[in-house]
């Protein structure tokens, strides 16, 4: 692995996958390349969910469903890990703490155990760091 790890919440895989959105897809796109590219790319069970759910029905031109599981398929190699107990527990202190969604607070503690060093999302402030990890929103122009 060349790059720092970096784990890559599901709005950006959506965007990578969502025509609907070209602009927002082609920096996903190219986001998701260059993770490939270094293979620095990390993400939860929590993402891979998300991911299938949103690109088979929350998006104007869904994917099919066998072509999902195969994305799902295909982003499973990024998987850093299990949920734990105590990463619940500590995302449940993290939402009272940073006044985060819990389901955001669970992905900052899922990229602390993957040791990423940033977080992509368009979901939390951009430069903020939780956890010892830098969140990075990809679609912020400069």
């Amino acid at each position: 692995m060349s790059g720092a790890r970096v784990f890559v919440d599901t709005n950006v895989l959506v965007y990578a996958h969502n025509r609907d959105e070209p602009v927002k897809q082609a920096i996903a796109k190219r986001r998701v390349a260059e993770l490939w590219e270094t293979e620095a790319g990390a993400l939860s069970m929590q993402v891979l969910q998300e991911l299938y759910t949103t690109i088979t029905r929350k998006i104007p031109q869904p994917l099919s469903r066998p072509s999902a599981r195969e994305l799902v398929r295909t982003y499973g190699i990024w998987l850093r890990g299990p949920t734990e107990l105590e990463h619940v527990l500590r995302a449940a202190e993290l939402e009272e703490l940073h006044r985060l969604s819990f389901w955001d607070a669970l992905v900052v503690v899922a990229a602390g155990a993957a040791g990423a060093e940033v977080l992509l999302t368009e979901d939390l402030n951009h430069g903020q760091v939780i956890e010892g990890v830098r969140v990075e929103n990809p679609f912020l122009a400069g």
